[in-house]
């Protein structure tokens, strides 16, 4: 009944928000305007109209939408249960402007902020809600959910909002990219085509014309076939693949390129990380924690005559790139930019791909400062910078 208002006012062209609505709701469970229609209304028109321009559009809806009713208690109680989840959820996220937003200062480091967390872990008793200190909901605190800080800890919060968290104290949960995925084009597989090695190895399963021909005139004409084995694109790969945050915008365009890297290359060994490289990869995003590969053990794994192509967004925290223990979901004990160059001083031939447009990625201190450690070898996923990126790995 309540919620026919609210909609019949929407579409009568007058401004009344969620909040309001919702902020009728609380008057009329904390005893307002319970037994009487005319109370009510007063109450209602006082809550959701904010002009006078509109009252005579309010009367019009009231009207229709209670025309012979008697008892608004009983209404009352069908409303709230009849609310959406998702909706109440929502209202506990902090709704600010770009002004109010840059006026929210940062608590100055990775350090401090760290020592802020231990502090209000200790001395922190109940729940919180919409302050700037304590860990809670909304607000302006570095920690907790659904709130806004320049940056702070995630705790408790399902999905990215505003991409400024340094730290996520959730157990978090990706999923495989499909390699099986159906290319609506070729052009991706053409583009990969710029690194072809091509070398014939296994069993002698291919006629060696040229060869039959030699040997058949050596022979005064008699046919003598002769075999070789079959030719085939001998490069290889380690594709790394930045999976989960930020990275699930780009799903659709990962798989292709996955799904083509797997027809084009013989020899491709696909692994995921997160945001950054640190101590551990793996395979399956499902098994991640039980059966991660040590980074060590795979730079070890294989020669150097393999070529590396990294594959992320490189939106990430800075403290994730430069600072022991600044990994957004676990404690790492070297720096990323660290192991980057491990893996670099490993695999001379060494790309990262970039699905976000070229032209935002002065936007994120990370993305230049991983571009300055790949010394420039960050291309775009598009055609041309695959065709740029493979020239790359060529040479």
């Amino acid at each position: 009944m309540f919620l026919n208002l609210f909609y019949g006012l929407r579409k009568a062209g007058v401004p009344v928000t969620l909040r309001e609505y919702l902020d009728l709701l609380r008057a009329m469970e904390n005893g307002l305007a319970n037994f009487s229609v005319e109370d009510f209304y007063h109450l209602a028109r006082c809550l959701l109209v904010k002009d006078e321009r509109y009252l005579d559009r309010f009367d019009q809806v009231f009207g229709e939408v209670f025309k012979g009713f008697e008892s608004i208690e009983m209404a009352l109680e069908e409303e709230l249960a009849s609310i959406p989840e998702g909706w109440l959820r929502r209202l506990a996220e902090k709704l600010l402007s770009d002004e109010e937003k840059a006026q929210i200062e940062s608590l100055g480091g990775w350090e401090k902020l760290m020592e802020a967390l231990k502090e209000r872990l200790r001395e922190q008793q109940g729940r919180h809600q919409g302050g700037s200190k304590w860990i809670g909901t909304a607000g302006t605190s570095p920690f907790g959910a659904y709130g806004y800080n320049p940056e702070g800890v995630r705790i408790g919060q399902d999905g990215n909002r505003n991409f400024r968290a340094v730290k996520v104290w959730d157990r978090r949960e990706f999923k495989d990219l499909d390699d099986s995925r159906e290319l609506g084009t070729r052009n991706i597989k053409l583009a990969l085509r710029r690194l072809r090695r091509f070398a014939r190895e296994g069993a002698a399963a291919e006629l060696d014309l040229d060869g039959t021909i030699d040997a058949t005139a050596r022979q005064a004409g008699w046919l003598d076939l002769q075999m070789v084995p079959e030719r085939h694109n001998a490069a290889k790969i380690l594709l790394l693949l930045d999976i989960g945050g930020s990275m699930d915008y780009h799903v659709r365009s990962c798989e292709e390129l996955f799904s083509a890297a797997r027809a084009e290359f013989k020899h491709l060994e696909p692994y995921y990380f997160h945001n950054c490289l640190y101590e551990r990869v793996w395979r399956e995003n499902g098994s991640r924690r039980r059966e991660a590969t040590e980074t060590w053990q795979l730079l070890h794994s294989y020669p150097a005559d393999y070529k590396v192509i990294l594959v992320g967004d490189a939106a990430m925290s800075p403290y994730e790139i430069a600072m022991p223990g600044g990994s957004v979901e676990h404690y790492n004990a070297e720096p990323g930019a660290l192991w980057l160059q491990r893996l670099r001083n490993v695999f001379p031939h060494c790309v990262w791909l970039n699905p976000l447009p070229e032209e935002h990625w002065r936007h994120y201190q990370s993305a230049q400062m991983i571009t300055e450690i790949m010394e420039g070898a960050m291309y775009p996923m598009t055609l041309d910078g695959l065709d740029r990126a493979m020239r790359a790995l060529g040479h």
